[in-house]
């Protein structure tokens, strides 16, 4: 039996950062990051497992997310970095219809 994923509205289409750039957008209770890598939104969690650095407020380096605090780069697509081992930030399904867009939980 498959679980069904719940859509959670997090944004306008205008509210999406341009190509290359990363913002937060306050969705489901919280600050996500929302990256924006080569045309692609990407939506994570908002907090650096490191010291807990708003990710949304960091930049994107060649389709990575570079934390604003100490530097830690994450893949935006998985979450992965490569500082730590087995450590990831969670992120999440987008969907965009018409001007709206979500997220899945």
């Amino acid at each position: 039996m498959q679980s069904k994923m719940t859509l959670t509205k997090i944004a306008e289409r205008s509210d999406l950062p341009a190509c290359g750039k990363v913002k937060e957008l306050f969705a489901n209770g919280k600050f996500m990051c929302v990256a924006n890598v080569n045309d692609e939104i990407c939506v994570m969690d908002n907090v650096c497992p490191h010291w807990g650095g708003p990710l949304g407020q960091g930049r994107i380096e060649d389709g990575k997310l570079v934390c604003p605090w100490h530097g830690w780069i994450f893949d935006p697509k998985t979450g992965e970095t490569s500082r730590r081992a087995n450590t990831r930030v969670a992120v999440y399904k987008v969907k965009i219809e018409g001007d709206n867009v979500f997220m899945e939980l």
